[in-house]
């Protein structure tokens, strides 16, 4: 979470000025998407954090100020980018020592394809809330995201569909789970308690997660046939797995060693290693593979060559390498957010929409809109959370309306909204760990964003709530108190409507 320490040393830019680098970066993201047909956001980021920085320069800033402001919110970031290198190497390992295919050979023998979407965003969720993680998730405990996709071939299922059902079950873990971190962050920088906060949650995250639920199922009895060939192809998916892995419960015990570690609380880095370790001893002694070899498939990913074009479309992928795609971006994308708030862009944006809105209802929206639209820039998770978060909690504390509302409301834009912008930390994370293959061309991929439906239903309850004023708390005099007992800044607004 970057933070601008030294902002008041320069001259906040003005609306116009801070809304340059935002406009002309996503004119340059439109060209290079739709009219270059080009899903390579890299260079427009880039170009835009350069723009960010001659902003910066021209209000004041030396470039060593705006140079600790990117590198600040990059640094914050290197864990999940050490995660993300970490996911390649076990996908590829895991490949490998039969982890992956004994899990995919399981889904496909055990599971009902009519209720496998469905199935897959309940088994997400109850992970994820266990373990307080979404992109652990999607990418790395038991390889869930991964086994699902896989699994989800087997069935015929496109590829999208699968992955928005993955993306909604385990994004909501990270929304309601008290050991998840942007759960932790958006009560802590709005001055509530965490408990509170997911039970504030609750009348948005379970319809959004039934209606979701619903869908699936109805989806899954639409879009699977119960046709001789879909369980030939199943038939002959499972047979190849048997013919070139050794296929046992066995064969899951790398995937225990990182469960095991995770629900110890162990910290993810040493924990997945370990579950690369165990996968590549697993790999020697059960499929033959030598030491060369696992190292090959760590970094470069593991390579198959069947009469099967399915199983070698689901098992040629992982290592570091390919995830080098995702890991560029995150880092581009992280630059351009540490840019635009360390040059006060960001700020100057906020605190004019701050001022167009009078009632709790605009607040709400505003929030929430907010969250979202500093995903879509700053390609941030957590400054999406941060940032909205510090600067409008005064906003309702002077409308006396309790800050859950605001908590509730950055969790929703940050944390949910996340995973559906493709240059996002969060998006570009399901694109890599899930094998969408976007930046290879398969645009048709990107259907996950509108069919996670639990990630946008959710903060589009919220939005339906505001201008109704449902689920919307007045702040308690027990609050108000705590407002004054910690010199929290409240803005007068008298009572908000």
């Amino acid at each position: 979470m970057a933070v601008n320490t030294q902002q008041s040393e320069t001259q906040k830019p003005s609306l116009a000025l801070a809304l340059v680098p935002v406009i002309l970066t996503l004119a340059l993201l439109g060209v290079q998407i739709f009219y270059f047909g080009d899903f390579t956001p890299h260079i427009p980021l880039a170009i835009g954090l350069a723009i960010t920085a001659l902003v910066g320069i021209k209000q004041g800033l030396k470039w060593k100020q705006i140079e600790e402001g990117i590198f600040h919110v990059i640094h914050v970031s290197m864990p999940s980018v050490s995660v993300l290198i970490l996911v390649g190497m076990l996908v590829g390992v895991w490949i490998a020592s039969g982890t992956v295919p004994t899990l995919i050979y399981y889904g496909l023998t055990l599971l009902s394809p009519q209720i496998f979407l469905a199935a897959a965003m309940i088994l997400c969720s109850v992970v994820s809330l266990s373990l307080g993680t979404s992109w652990g998730t999607v990418g790395t405990v038991g390889t869930v995201g991964l086994a699902l996709m896989g699994i989800g071939a087997g069935f015929e299922i496109p590829m999208y569909w699968t992955a928005g059902a993955v993306v909604s079950g385990a994004f909501f873990g990270d929304k309601v789970s008290p050991l998840s971190d942007t759960t932790n962050l958006a009560p802590a920088v709005t001055g509530t308690d965490v408990f509170s906060h997911i039970k504030n949650m609750m009348p948005t995250t379970i319809p959004a997660m039934l209606i979701a639920l619903v869908i699936y199922l109805i989806a899954g009895f639409t879009l699977i046939d119960n046709d001789n060939g879909s369980f030939e192809r199943i038939t002959a998916i499972t047979s190849s797995l048997q013919r070139n892995f050794e296929i046992s419960a066995w064969l899951l015990a790398p995937a225990l060693v990182v469960i095991v570690l995770a629900v110890r609380r162990m910290p993810p880095i040493p924990s997945l290693f370990a579950g690369v370790i165990a996968g590549a001893i697993v790999a020697v002694f059960t499929q033959g593979a030598g030491i060369h070899d696992i190292l090959t498939y760590a970094n470069s990913g593991y390579s198959i060559t069947t009469s099967s074009d399915a199983i070698n479309s689901l098992l040629n992928r992982g290592g570091i390498q390919s995830m080098m795609w995702t890991i560029s971006l995150i880092l581009i994308a992280l630059g351009f957010g540490g840019a635009l708030e360390r040059t006060g862009c960001l700020e100057a944006i906020i605190s004019a929409i701050m001022t167009k809105v009078t009632t709790f209802k605009g607040v709400q929206t505003s929030a929430t809109l907010t969250s979202v639209a500093t995903n879509l820039v700053a390609g941030d998770p957590y400054l999406s959370i941060a940032l909205p978060g510090r600067m409008y909690a005064p906003v309702y504390r002077g409308m006396k309306y309790s800050t859950l509302n605001l908590s509730r409301a950055i969790e929703e834009g940050g944390t949910l909204v996340s995973p559906l912008v493709p240059w996002n930390a969060g998006g570009a994370f399901v694109i890599g760990a899930l094998g969408l293959s976007i930046g290879d061309g398969n645009f048709e991929n990107l259907l996950y964003i509108p069919l996670a439906f639990a990630c946008w239903i959710s903060p589009v309850l919220g939005l339906i709530y505001a201008q109704l004023g449902f689920f919307s708390p007045k702040a308690t005099e027990e609050e108000q108190a705590r407002w004054k007992k910690n010199n929290e800044l409240v803005m007068d607004y008298g009572t908000a409507k």
